[in-house]
């Protein structure tokens, strides 16, 4: 098995094929060739599985006893689906809030527009750092500008969806290394930066949506994005706060400091995505940068960017319950 994150209570990753199993209270991992990896289960907060991996419901029951999730990744290295323990910080009162801010017009589209406001602010302040042309910052301007002149949630997601493609045209500024954008691809994403786009943005997704379990909401009541069958639509809501926070400058510094290359990449019919070992040196970095610290002004302490999507999901809590308005996140570094 190979593992990136071993420090105290940091999400495992495992590549290899093997099989996991449980013995008191430590998860013990085997590989193909016999190679086994014991970890106390108060060293693991989340388990990520990118290979064929084989356990059993004597495992599953122990990590739901102990409040631990398994995100599933498929071949390609896209998210596939989660085991999720079950909820127990479960409250009745938090869903009928959550329900009704769905339910009533203005107070959904409050909610929607701080995600897309949020998000639109991340987007500039990496277009400033990275030095991009002004043009496409003055566009995502003009549509945040455009997005306070509507009341209606299709409309809204039309400006965020108009600014994110100003943002991703910006990349072409940024990237070097013979990484280039023509446009942005989801499905199938076409080249290695729509690869790593979407590689990035299905880790932010799954961060997202270990952190919503551990607070009392419900990850299917969204806001800007409808929410439906199979999906836990919070979590795409939220992730459009630290896509740009987090995953983006993750995509920038690989790059341009030459520790991802075109080789990490491999191409299948109409598709690309990253091999093992691009998807290692992605994770490393994506993991220190999860764990890093900055100086909260509120809290007036350090905290990681873990623990800012955790405390975005508190503030969101106390809006629906009435007790403190929500303002989005926004970097003040």
């Amino acid at each position: 098995m190979n593992f990136v994150g071993d420090d105290m209570s940091r999400p495992y990753y495992i590549f290899s094929n093997g099989r996991i199993k449980r013995k008191e209270n430590t998860v013990y991992i085997e590989n193909e060739a016999g190679e086994k990896k014991a970890i106390p289960i108060e060293d693991i907060d989340t388990i990520h599985l990118y290979g064929e991996v084989d356990l059993n419901t004597k495992l599953l029951n122990f990590l739901s006893q102990q409040n631990k999730t398994v995100h599933v990744y498929n071949y390609y290295g896209f998210y596939a689906g989660s085991f999720m323990p079950r909820h127990r910080n479960v409250s009745g009162d938090l869903t009928v809030r959550q329900v009704e801010h769905y339910l009533d017009k203005k107070k959904r589209f409050f909610i929607a527009f701080s995600f897309v406001e949020s998000a639109m602010f991340h987007m500039m302040r990496n277009l400033r750092e990275y030095k991009a042309t002004e043009e496409f910052q003055e566009k995502i301007k003009t549509e945040l500008a455009n997005a306070t002149e509507t009341s209606n949630i299709n409309e809204l997601m039309g400006c965020e969806g108009r600014a994110r493609d100003a943002y991703y045209q910006a990349f072409n500024t940024i990237l070097g290394r013979g990484f280039s954008l023509e446009k942005r691809e989801k499905r199938p994403p076409g080249n290695p930066v729509n690869a790593l786009i979407s590689f990035a943005n299905s880790m932010i997704y799954s961060a997202v949506l270990s952190e919503l379990y551990h607070t009392q909401l419900n990850p299917t009541i969204s806001y800007l994005h409808e929410p439906r069958e199979r999906r836990y639509s919070l979590s795409l809501d939220l992730a459009e706060i630290f896509k740009p926070l987090i995953a983006d400058p993750v995509i920038f510094k690989l790059v341009n400091n030459n520790m991802i290359k075109l080789d990490d990449f491999e191409e299948d019919v109409n598709y690309c995505y990253m091999n093992e070992n691009g998807r290692k040196t992605f994770l490393k970095e994506y993991d220190q940068k999860l764990s890093t610290t900055i100086k909260h002004r509120r809290m007036k302490r350090n905290v990681s960017y873990r623990t800012i999507i955790r405390l975005e999901c508190y503030k969101l809590i106390k809006h629906l319950l009435g007790d403190e308005v929500y303002s989005p996140f926004k970097a003040w570094w």
